[in-house]
């Protein structure tokens, strides 16, 4: 990698970063394309099976914070290799698993490898690319990342109905194997010659650290917002979306699968704009965040007071605002970088990425509560079900705006007073007319 010119080396680690995410990300979601699967394989109940998906979430949430402890003790690259096996061996696991309590370990073991992964790969972006290009190096990392939702809403499904269970996740473990190796031979911390990291941090530090991340307002700013706009679309993804779809709307499966497919490459589309975004106007980013709260609220208002199955057109819709998620929650890691010093950064991201999963499994858990309660896999029994999302937007929005208005708070005691909106808006008309 030496011989590389400094720009292609950077994109090069980036790349092989990027590869270990997606693969998480594919196992991530493997579970979600095989939901009516499992469901048969382990007769399991819909309580039982958002229960699969709950542990593995419960998990990644629980380790965020120690993983961003770890990440600023032993760097990015053997956090994400790590994470890479853990996941591979959760996958062989998940292959030959015919047992209840065996398919659990596995799916603990997804979600551990799956923790280990993405705050690595984001903690490396600052070493290796210019401060004005980081926000769109995230949103690119979080967005190319959803392919890995392509790669298990159609290779992997159809690997699954031709070839079946054992097939399909040996494969998905393979692929976990090759990104290893990847990792491995070409990922790195930072540039040849960029200072070393500061000494490994005493317990004691630590607990200090993790208290000063969590009292800085931006943190919990990030956090909340990360809540908010990633756990609708990331559970129609992971779990409820194909059987919703399938049972709920009357789909095949196959056009389920496309429309999964659709609600990334969508997705892909929005992060550089909302990346860039963030970079032109920082001081205007919760705007962003509490609009795509709204807009998804708004749709599943909608999908949900029409009696199904929905026009295509509708749902289409809904897969399209769901797209935004992924990018909006993306914003909550740029307020952790922007409010934290470099020597926390692990441990705030860490924080902040605790947000959408807590609340992501919060919502999964009861979406399947609800489906036992209501009947099963019913289109009325979904329309009930998914009406749990709607005090965690509440929740999440009111979160917030209490967190913006105390880090604005901070802003104008060091000296950066943010501007009423519609007042910014004024000045910038004025300015404008000026200008000709």
């Amino acid at each position: 990698m030496a011989t590389f010119p400094a720009a292609r080396r950077a994109y090069l680690v980036w790349s092989a970063g990027l590869l270990a995410y997606l693969v998480a990300v594919l196992q991530r979601s493997s579970f979600g394309v095989a939901g009516l699967e499992a469901a048969e394989r382990f007769d399991a109940t819909p309580t039982l099976l958002a229960g699969f998906l709950v542990l593995q979430l419960l998990v990644y949430a629980a380790l965020q914070v120690p993983v961003g402890v770890l990440l600023d003790r032993f760097g990015a690259k053997a956090m994400v290799l790590a994470g890479v096996l853990t996941m591979t061996a959760g996958q062989v696991l998940v292959a030959v698993s015919t047992s209840l309590p065996l398919a659990v370990v596995a799916r603990v073991l997804v979600g551990t490898g799956d923790a280990f992964t993405f705050i690595s790969v984001l903690s490396v972006l600052p070493a290796w690319f210019a401060a004005r290009r980081v926000p769109l190096m995230t949103q690119l990392t979080a967005l190319i990342g959803q392919f890995g939702q392509v790669l298990s809403a159609i290779p992997l499904a159809t690997v699954l109905h031709g070839q079946g269970w054992t097939v399909a996740f040996l494969s998905a473990a393979a692929v976990g194997a090759l990104a290893g190796v990847v990792v491995l031979a070409v990922f790195r911390n930072r540039p040849p010659g960029a200072p070393a990291p500061a000494p490994a941090a005493s317990p004691r530090e630590v607990l200090d650290g993790l208290q000063a991340a969590w009292r800085q307002p931006g943190t919990r700013l990030g956090l909340w917002t990360h809540a908010g706009t990633q756990f609708s679309g990331l559970v129609f993804a992971l779990l409820w979306g194909v059987p919703y779809l399938v049972a709920g709307q009357g789909m095949s499966p196959e056009a389920a699968s496309v429309l999964l497919t659709v609600l990334v490459a969508a997705g892909a589309v929005a992060g550089p704009v909302f990346g860039e975004f963030t970079a032109r106007h920082p001081l205007r980013r919760s705007w962003l965040v509490l609009s795509v709260i709204g807009a998804t609220a708004l749709v599943w208002t909608v999908v949900l007071l029409v009696p199904p199955p929905a026009p295509l057109w509708l749902l289409v819709l809904l897969v399209l605002v769901l797209a935004l998620n992924g990018p909006s929650s993306a914003v909550g890691f740029d307020y952790a970088r922007t409010f934290n010093p470099v020597h926390r950064r692990g441990t705030a991201v860490g924080i902040v990425n605790v947000g959408g999963f807590t609340a992501s499994l919060t919502t999964t858990l009861l979406v399947g509560l609800v489906l036992g309660v209501a009947g099963g896999y019913t289109p009325e029994a979904f329309r009930v079900a998914w009406l749990v999302q709607f005090p965690i937007w509440a929740i999440t929005t009111i979160g917030v705006l209490s967190a913006r208005r105390k880090a604005r708070r901070v802003l104008a005691e060091e000296g950066t007073v943010v501007p009423p909106l519609l007042e910014a808006l004024r000045r910038h008309r004025r300015m404008r007319r000026r200008a000709r």
